[in-house]
């Protein structure tokens, strides 16, 4: 039993926001919305908190059709982007909040709030107010008071995406722990990949309002169902060469050719579209076997500990990730190396028709 959505539309006038979705959490699970900026992500946690009502379509919990429930009427509890605290309470009495409102026993409120601020290491800012804490500290506070109701369902609407780079890796560290210790359907939605990668559990893959596939988090990343599936689900976006095969071998632009080896062998002659991950490129050869592709650089962005070379080959726009910094001139002449084992390869309609094996890829992204 869990959370299932029954061929949910929800539309505003005549723009459709959600499509035709149908997707089930199960009863403690932890599940991530990964899609782009606008891709119906925080519309579809609406729905499910009962803020907005679909179009069409039903929404059950356990059993139970909920479509018309009001939120007030649902085991909900919902945080968001900002940092939403009453700056007048105290951090113990924006946390209690809600179980005050619920009419929960004075000595039940106290310990639950005592046990979930001490989750978050807050406990030492109980008698503070929220001017006095960081924007960490308040997102902690914020995350407090969804947990300590205990509901039955825990949206989460990209909660971190307003912190560093540092709070936001200690607290997905911290949330897994806590979500693994709850009972509650977890919903989190992302627009980063990396981050769903970390937070695992089952994934649901939208865009433009649309479901485009499910499923535990690390089989869809390894094996996305379609090219626009693997766009959304890599960061930096994916690489696609055109090609076409033929003669036991397939020819990507005019001067890339690889033999139909392994996961590739079963290709049919045919037009395809071969995808590669940024962290499977690199600028020098790493197997006697791997393929070179001659291109010329159009960027370098060094980030921290990784630079990203953005490069041209026969009009397909290729980006390299490479650990450390490595500065290349803009215009120059380089090989990109890749082996044929961490090819996609998928069909004329997008479809996905092999993708490298799990033991291949964990060895080179390892």
């Amino acid at each position: 039993m869990g959370l299932v959505f029954d061929s949910i539309s929800k539309k505003v006038g005549k723009d459709v926001h959600i499509d035709n979705v149908s997707f089930e959490f199960k009863t403690g699970s932890r599940n991530i919305l990964l899609g782009r900026t606008l891709a119906g992500k925080t519309s579809l946690l609406r729905l499910m908190a009962g803020l907005d009502r679909p179009t069409s379509g039903r929404i059950l919990i356990d059993g139970e059709d909920i479509t018309g429930k009001s939120v007030r009427k649902r085991s909900v509890a919902m945080v968001y982007q900002q940092f939403i605290n009453y700056p007048s309470l105290t951090v113990y009495k924006n946390i209690a909040s809600p179980l005050k409102i619920a009419r929960v026993k004075k000595n039940e409120i106290d310990r639950r709030v005592r046990k979930t601020a001490a989750m978050l290491h807050i406990e030492d800012l109980l008698d503070r107010l929220p001017a006095e804490l960081s924007g960490g500290q308040q997102q902690r506070v914020a995350i407090a008071r969804a947990l300590v109701k205990e509901t039955d369902l825990l949206l989460m609407d990209e909660p971190l995406v307003n912190l560093d780079y540092k709070l936001r890796e200690e607290l997905r560290v911290e949330l897994q722990e806590i979500f693994k210790r709850g009972k509650a359907i977890v919903v989190y939605t992302t627009t980063e990949p990396t981050e769903a990668l970390m937070l695992g559990g089952s994934i649901v893959v939208i865009d433009e309002g649309r479901v485009l596939q499910t499923g535990p988090t690390p089989e869809v990343y390894r094996n996305p169902a379609t090219t626009k599936v693997a766009e959304v689900f890599s960061d930096p976006p994916i690489n696609f060469l055109r090609g076409t095969v033929f003669s036991g071998s397939a020819h990507l632009g005019k001067d890339m050719e690889i033999p139909l080896t392994g996961h590739l062998g079963s290709l049919e002659d045919g037009k395809y579209t071969f995808g590669v991950r940024s962290n499977h490129l690199f600028l020098s050869r790493k197997d006697k076997e791997d393929a070179e592709i001659p291109a010329r650089v159009e960027l370098t962005e060094i980030n921290g500990s990784e630079t990203f070379i953005h490069a041209n080959y026969d009009g397909f726009r290729l980006v390299v990730q490479e650990k450390g910094v490595r500065p290349v001139q803009i215009g120059a002449e380089i090989r990109i190396y890749v082996s044929p084992s961490c090819f996609f390869a998928f069909d004329g309609e997008g479809s996905l028709v092999a993708s490298p094996s799990r033991e291949i890829f964990e060895k080179r992204v390892g």
